[in-house]
């Protein structure tokens, strides 16, 4: 194995780690954390008895990455290595995996699993382990994995429980928990006028008709149309009318949903992006379910040609448009070889300004080559690992030198040296903004805000410079405690961290004990009809299916539905929908090949339980407890000839 050097300030940072302490590595993004982990985990390896590294990432794509770039090149000749995430086999023996290597990446996910799980070939307890390095370890707090990992070893720590592992934590941007006080201005801003938008402003006057149509109460306020804060309010808005059986409340709080989702692509780009987004929401709704139905399409269809014709007047096109074409096309006429990354709020936003680019004549005599960098996922909206890989590909050889992306490319991501950045239209916090700030590594590079002057966007950057700033002051102020101040506050934190969660945990199961699953009905939300009882409902590893053979009378089947994942128990079958009212409700699984299960998304229904309606996001906030599937049990119900 070829030995491998530090710089000095890579030096100076693991200085601590070599000495067995738990630290956090804070270097910027580029600064090459993770060469200095693999330079940690080397002399861990050498120095240590039985030493176990386990190194932890919070994205599927980073396993690979790290194992084939960083750790695999410098410690693979000398020491057995294995990368293991959910897209391998060798999650279900994970336990022999960890017996039989020296190194091995995966991600946190996994390594809870193993903690979690009693079976002797996929357990593993954190006592195996010696060295812990979690990577973008300011993800750990909240309900992430991260989080749960580290409370499993607090708890281990404060029982005195077997030895722990070294904790060696990497981050570009540890944040600042939320602290905000402002004081300290942002250097360059780039902002944007005032414009005239009648586009906008008849979309407005489409949303008070339905107000209007609503007939809403005294104690019902609705903050200012086109903003985040009014979807907050019609969402609440849904849940009120489902909760009070009014279907007008509900089925229109909907739909302002989508006409404020219009507003805000208008806000941010072409006004034909927003007129389509609202175009396809209503061209692929099903027949009108009732006169408020019949009402709301009414309405869109009346105006839909105005909308349409407004929406082609260059006259009044976004500004904020322009501005971004003036400074791409600076960047790309001054330099032959610039390369950059425009980041954007949503998938469908980046679609829209890779459309834009692709169609704009003077970008591409510019030369201007650019593609969508998203998130990997199963969604059609959503880009596989290989597509992600294949487009980063193409931008290091210099085939792409611009990627239109979400929050997916502002860290973790194996992005080359960038000479400019721009944030388009974006509110993000300061970790998310020194990600991105830290892509644009390149001498003399250039990191760019559009936004509306006065606006939002502006005032959330003036916070993120100054909580960078407050960030590196609380580090410095950690590193002046004295050992003893140190340990006694982490012992603290640890305690009530422990506390919290198992306060936590005991108020959630108070919650889904809360009713006998018998006593809940469950009702499509869309027409309040209702469709089965919560004691049909079982879950299946991930799936929460409905058991009840009579429940294939409230459904229909639609077309098949695609899953990239595979699955050891099931794979997809078809979409589903009430036979009611054609409100989509899940898609049936095939279970070990012999059973066709509804699986059911609970966000599509209704609960009437003993005390009222209510609805919820998640199945795991249901007030009633879900019971484990038993493929014996159900077989001896429903088949019970197979048992003569």
């Amino acid at each position: 194995m070829a030995d491998f050097t530090l710089y000095a300030y890579q030096e100076e940072v693991v200085e601590r780690a070599l000495q067995k302490e738990n630290i956090i590595i804070w270097l910027p993004t580029g600064g090459g954390k993770t060469r200095a982990a693999v330079y940690v985990a080397k002399r861990h390896l050498e120095t240590t008895p039985n030493a176990k590294v386990v190194v932890l990432v919070n994205k599927v794509h980073l396993v690979d990455q790290h194992y084939e770039k960083e750790f695999k090149p410098k410690l693979g000749n000398r020491y057995s290595l294995a990368p293991v995430s959910g897209a391998c086999d060798e999650r279900d023996f994970f336990g022999v995996v960890m017996q039989s290597k020296d190194v091995v990446i995966c991600t946190a996910q996994i390594l809870y699993n193993s903690l979690t799980d009693q079976e002797e070939a996929k357990h593993v307890d954190l006592s195996d382990i010696t060295l812990l390095i979690i990577d973008e370890c300011h993800h750990t707090h909240k309900e992430t994995v991260y989080n749960k990992i580290m409370r499993v070893y607090v708890e281990k720590k404060l029982k005195g429980d077997g030895p722990l592992p070294q904790i060696l934590g990497l981050t570009a941007s540890p944040g600042t928990g939320g602290a905000k006080i402002l004081h300290k201005a942002v250097e360059h801003v780039l902002q944007v006028g005032l414009h005239v938008d009648p586009f906008g402003d008849h979309l407005k006057w489409m949303m008070t008709q339905i107000h209007e149509f609503m007939n809403l109460s005294p104690d019902v306020s609705l903050r200012e149309l086109g903003t985040q804060e009014y979807e907050a309010d019609v969402v609440i808005l849904e849940q009120r009318g489902v909760r009070e059986d009014n279907r007008v409340m509900a089925q229109c709080a909907i739909h302002l949903r989508q006409y404020n989702d219009a507003l805000l692509i208008n806000d941010t780009l072409l006004m034909m992006d927003a007129y389509r987004s609202l175009a396809d929401f209503y061209h692929s709704r099903f027949n009108p379910f009732d006169g408020t139905d019949i009402f709301l399409l009414g309405l869109f269809e009346e105006n839909e040609v105005e909308l349409r014709k407004l929406a082609s007047n260059p006259h009044f096109e976004n500004p904020k448009m322009d501005k971004l074409e003036s400074i791409l096309l600076e960047q790309f006429s001054s330099s032959g070889t610039s390369k950059g990354i425009l980041f954007s709020k949503t998938r469908k936003s980046t679609h829209c300004l890779n459309d834009w680019i692709r169609k704009n004549p003077a970008m591409t005599a510019a030369g201007i080559k650019a593609a969508i960098l998203i998130g990997a996922g199963n969604g059609n909206t959503h880009m596989t690992q290989n597509e992600q890989a294949d487009t980063i590909r193409n931008f290091r050889i210099n085939r792409l030198n611009l990627l239109i992306s979400t929050s997916v490319a502002e860290e973790g991501l194996d992005i080359p040296e960038c000479n400019f950045v721009v944030r388009y239209g974006l509110l993000t916090n300061e970790i998310a903004q020194q990600q991105a700030s830290g892509r644009a590594r390149a001498r003399d590079s250039r990191y760019s805000v559009v936004a509306q002057e006065g606006g939002r966007e502006v005032n959330r950057e003036l916070i993120n410079e100054y909580l960078e700033k407050l960030t590196g002051e609380a580090i410095d102020s950690v590193q002046r405690m004295s050992d003893n101040e140190f340990r006694k506050k982490i012992t603290d934190l640890q305690m009530q961290a422990v506390l919290a969660t198992k306060l936590q945990e005991k108020s959630r199961s108070a919650k889904n004990s809360r009713f006998p699953a018998s006593s809940v009905q469950l009702l499509c939300r869309n027409c309040f009809e209702p469709v089965a009882s919560g004691s049909d409902i079982k879950v299946l590893e991930t799936i929460y299916a409905n058991v009840n053979p009579d429940f294939k009378r409230k459904y229909k089947v639609g077309g098949q539905v695609m899953i990239a994942k595979t699955f050891d128990d099931w794979e997809p079958g078809c979409k589903i929908s009430c036979d009611y009212c054609n409100k989509e409700w899940g898609y049936e699984v095939n279970y070990k090949k012999k059973l066709v299960l509804p699986n059911l998304a609970i966000k599509y229904f209704a609960l009437e339980t003993p005390e009222g309606r209510v609805t919820v996001k998640r199945w795991k906030d249901v007030p009633f407890t879900v019971e484990k599937f038993n493929f014996q049990e159900y077989c001896q119900d429903n088949f019970p000839d197979l048992f003569d």
